[in-house]
């Protein structure tokens, strides 16, 4: 019989599951492990993972962390910290670079796909600008305005400066809601319908706004606000 300690054990199973079968087979908590490394004394790391996991509310819930927070678990400190935000960055460029081989959008589901990495798991509002070509191609993207947890203060003429400096001649707004919740506000229909009359007047008409929760979306040219 061998000697080995639950807490080796638990070291070495998510590495040779993964060798055995893929990444695709292991749970959230052993992928996470994979990364940590080691746990510490008193815990293995498939327990100091899960204890991150759920403190944070989830796997999606690590997207929203900074190393502060996550070297602050026992067990992880800076360099473990560090090894798990690269690792959630890299997955987000991967996904967004996949999407960018499509540079045309065509509905509101190429913009979703496009943008929703970098957009659905954020802390605080960003509102980006996208401008477009008569085709309908990305030539200028721009965080125009950065907000709190639920409001993001947004002034038209910053909207609209970059896109004409850079002669574009459609756009697309963007911004998130930490919340989760895609569902539009009353303030964001009242901003819509302000830069609609602004992009009106300078030629450069507002083909959507698009709001991205977690997991979901919504596109206020699909709803029937934006009707032009």
């Amino acid at each position: 019989m061998n000697n080995y300690k639950i807490k080796d054990f638990n070291k070495n199973m998510p590495r040779e599951r993964l060798r055995e079968k893929g990444a695709e087979y292991l749970s959230d908590n052993e992928l996470l492990a994979i990364l940590l490394g080691t746990g510490h004394k008193g815990a293995g790391i498939i327990e100091v993972a899960s204890n991150i996991i759920t403190t944070v509310g989830g796997v999606q819930g690590l997207t929203s962390q900074g190393l502060g927070s996550l070297s602050g678990f026992t067990g992880v400190g800076t360099a473990k910290a560090s090894r798990i935000l690269a690792a959630i960055e890299l997955g987000m460029r991967i996904s967004e670079t996949k999407a960018r081989k499509n540079n045309r959008f065509t509905c509101s589901r190429d913009i979703y796909e496009r943008y929703k990495a970098r957009m659905s798991f954020k802390q605080q509002e960003v509102f980006l600008v996208i401008g477009l070509n008569n085709k309908n191609e990305v030539i200028k993207e721009d965080i125009v305005a950065k907000g709190t947890v639920n409001e993001c203060q947004v002034n038209p003429k910053e909207v609209f400066r970059t896109l004409i400096k850079e002669a574009c001649t459609r756009m697309v707004a963007i911004h998130n809601h930490p919340s989760g919740d895609s569902e539009p506000s009353s303030a964001d229909i009242a901003l819509t319908k302000r830069l609609i009359e602004a992009g009106n007047l300078v030629d450069i008409p507002v083909l959507d706004h698009i709001i991205i929760g977690i997991g979901c979306y919504t596109s206020l040219r699909d709803t029937g606000i934006i009707t032009t």
